[in-house]
C-alpha cells in the first residue's frame, strides 16, 4: 500500500485528489459499505481527531459497536481503523488488498482512498452500530465524503494546507462545510464571524439544522485527555451526543462521564499532550499549524520548571514565519527532522529559528536529538517534543 500508491502524508500535494470519482467507483465496486453502517462525519482544522475519539469513547460505554476511522496513524496503520477500540486485523487487511489489488492498481487509487474502501468495508463486515469518521482533509472532496451521517460535525476553522483549502478562513470554511448533508443536523465547534455565515448559508441550502457547541447549556464533564484545548473538544463532543439523543440513541449521563474519563483506554488516542515520563517532565504533543500550536504553546508557558527543552521537527510546507514565533524564545531546542520525504532539513530549520531567537543544536534523527534533550535534562526541568505528528510518532 505504501510504496505502490501516492499518500499525501508522505508525497505532499501530489497526492492530493481534486475530486469524488475514485471513491465513489470503488464504494460501487465494493457493493456501497458506507450505506450498511450509520454514522458520524467529523471535519475541522484541529481537534477532529480528539473529538472523534471522545465521541467512539462515549458511545462505546453506552453498549454499541463502534467504528473509529481517524488519521494519520502514529506508530502502526492499522491505528487508523478500529471497531471498539482495537485495531483493524492485520490479515483483514492483506486479504482485502491481495482480493482487490487488480481494481486498485488499473483504477490507480491514492493511499487515501484506499484506504476509506478498506475501513467502511470493515466496518460493515464487522456490523458496527455506528462509525465515527474522521475527516483527511478539508471536507467537499475529501474521500470520506461520500456517507449520510447521522450528524455532521465541524469543530474549528484554521489556517492549514492553505495550498489545497484556499489562504482565508472563509474559504477553508467553504471546503469544510462540504460535509454538511441535506435535512442532516450540523454542530460546529469554535466559529468567527466569517465561518459562522459560511456554515449558515450552506446549512440553509440544504434545510440543515445548525447547533453551536457554545450555546450548549448541559452538564460538563471531565476527560481523561490533558490539554487545555481538550475543554472545547469536549463541549463540540456533549453538543453532538445531544444531537444523537435527541435522534433515538440510547446514551446516559453515566455513559458520557466514563466515556469522557477513558477515551485513552478505550480508543488508543495517542500524543494530544501525553505526558512520558514524570522526571524530568516529557510531553508530547502533535499540534503543527497556527491554531494548534497557539493553543499548546500557551498551556506549555504555564508549566513550572527549571529549563526547557524543545525537540522541534517539521515538513517541508509548514508556513515558518507564522508558526516558529509561536515558540519560546527562552529555551534550548534540539532542531531535527522526521524521517519522511516531507520532512524540513533540520539545518534549514535551525537556520529559520535564528531569526526568531529559537537557539540551539542539530540533529539528524529525531531519535538523537530527543536523547540528547533527556542526557542534559536536569530532575526539574520540562521537554516538549513536537511541530510535527512525525515527530512525535518516532517517540512514542
Amino acid at each position: 500500500m505504501f510504496a505502490q500508491l501516492p499518500m499525501y502524508q508522505r508525497q505532499g500535494a501530489s497526492a492530493y485528489k481534486i475530486d469524488l470519482t475514485n471513491t465513489i467507483q470503488l464504494a460501487s465496486y465494493l457493493g456501497s459499505p458506507e450505506t450498511k453502517f450509520k454514522s458520524v462525519h467529523v471535519a475541522g482544522t484541529n481537534g477532529k481527531g480528539s473529538t472523534s475519539h471522545m465521541l467512539a469513547s462515549v458511545l462505546q460505554e453506552s453498549g454499541y459497536k463502534v467504528g473509529l476511522y481517524t488519521s494519520p496513524h502514529l506508530k502502526d496503520f492499522r491505528e487508523r481503523i478500529r471497531v471498539n477500540g482495537l485495531v483493524i486485523d492485520e490479515n483483514y487487511v492483506v486479504e482485502f488488498i491481495s482480493k482487490h489489488q487488480p481494481y486498485l492498481e488499473e483504477n490507480q487509487l491514492s493511499f487515501f482512498e484506499m484506504t476509506v474502501g478498506l475501513a467502511f468495508q470493515y466496518f460493515a463486515d464487522t456490523e458496527v452500530d455506528i462509525a465515527i469518521i474522521e475527516v483527511g482533509l478539508g471536507g467537499r472532496l475529501d474521500s470520506t465524503n461520500i456517507i449520510l451521517p447521522e450528524v455532521s460535525v465541524i469543530t474549528n476553522i484554521g489556517l492549514d494546507h492553505t495550498q489545497f483549502l484556499g489562504n482565508t478562513l472563509s474559504k477553508i470554511a467553504f471546503e469544510k462545510a462540504g460535509i454538511i448533508k441535506e435535512n442532516t443536523p450540523v454542530v460546529i465547534g469554535r466559529f468567527t464571524k466569517e465561518t459562522k455565515k459560511v456554515f449558515l448559508e450552506k446549512a440553509s441550502q440544504l434545510d440543515s439544522t445548525v447547533f453551536f457547541a457554545s450555546n450548549y447549556k448541559g452538564v460538563d464533564f471531565e476527560t481523561d485527555l490533558k490539554g487545555h484545548y481538550q475543554k472545547e473538544n469536549a463541549k463540540t463532543t456533549l453538543q453532538t451526543i445531544s444531537v444523537l439523543q435527541d435522534r433515538g440513541w440510547e446514551i446516559g449521563k453515566e455513559n458520557i462521564e466514563l466515556g469522557l474519563l477513558n477515551v485513552v483506554k478505550n480508543t488508543g488516542l495517542l500524543g494530544r499532550w501525553q505526558l512520558l515520563q514524570k522526571t524530568p517532565k516529557v510531553i508530547c504533543d502533535t499540534a503543527h499549524n497556527e491554531d494548534g500550536l497557539n493553543r499548546v504553546m500557551e498551556q506549555l508557558s504555564n508549566e513550572s520548571y527549571d529549563s526547557l527543552r524543545i525537540v522541534l521537527g517539521v515538513v517541508n510546507d509548514k508556513d515558518l514565519e507564522n508558526i516558529l514565533p509561536l515558540f519560546p524564545t527562552n529555551a534550548q531546542y534540539y532542531f531535527t527532522r522526521p524521517q519522511i520525504k516531507r520532512g524540513l532539513d533540520e539545518k534549514i530549520l535551525q537556520k529559520e529559528g535564528i531569526k526568531f531567537n529559537l537557539i540551539g543544536k542539530r540533529y539528524s534523527s529525531v531519535r538523537l536529538a530527543y536523547d540528547a534533550a533527556i542526557q542534559d535534562a536536569k530532575s526539574e526541568d520540562l521537554v516538549y517534543i513536537g511541530g510535527s505528528t512525525f515527530v512525535v510518532a518516532e517517540i512514542i
